[in-house]
C-alpha cells in the first residue's frame, strides 16, 4: 500500500523538498501553494500533476533558509483553520437563512 504522503529521495536539502500526496489532485494543490507562497522567505512553492492518469500531485518548496518539511506542514496546519472556519462560516449563516424562512406566498 502507497503512503498518502512522502518525500522524493535525492539531492534535497533542508530547505527544499518535492512531496507526492497521493489521491490528491488540483484541489489541495492549488490551495496548499496559495497558503504556503504567502509566507516570507519562500523561494518555489507549486505543485504538478505528473500524469494525468495517475492520482497524485507532486509539490515542491524551496525556502530562504526554514525547513521546507516545517513549511509543509504548517501550510498544512493554516489550510485546516482556513476550511473549519469557511465551513463554521457557512453553518452559522445556514442556520440564520433556514430560521428566517418563511412560507412563500403563492397568491
Amino acid at each position: 500500500m502507497e503512503k498518502r504522503l512522502s518525500r522524493i529521495p535525492g539531492n534535497q536539502g533542508i530547505t527544499y523538498g518535492t512531496f507526492v500526496f497521493v489521491d490528491e489532485g488540483h484541489t489541495l494543490g492549488n490551495a496548499l501553494s496559495y497558503v504556503i507562497n504567502q509566507y516570507p522567505g519562500i523561494k518555489i512553492c507549486a505543485y504538478t500533476v505528473p500524469h494525468p492518469a495517475e492520482n497524485k500531485i507532486h509539490f515542491n518548496i524551496q525556502t530562504t533558509g526554514e525547513s521546507a518539511i516545517e513549511v509543509l506542514k504548517r501550510g498544512l496546519q493554516d489550510l485546516e483553520r482556513i476550511c473549519d472556519h469557511t465551513i463554521e462560516t457557512f453553518d452559522t449563516a445556514y442556520k440564520n437563512f433556514k430560521s428566517n424562512d418563511t412560507p412563500m406566498d403563492t397568491t
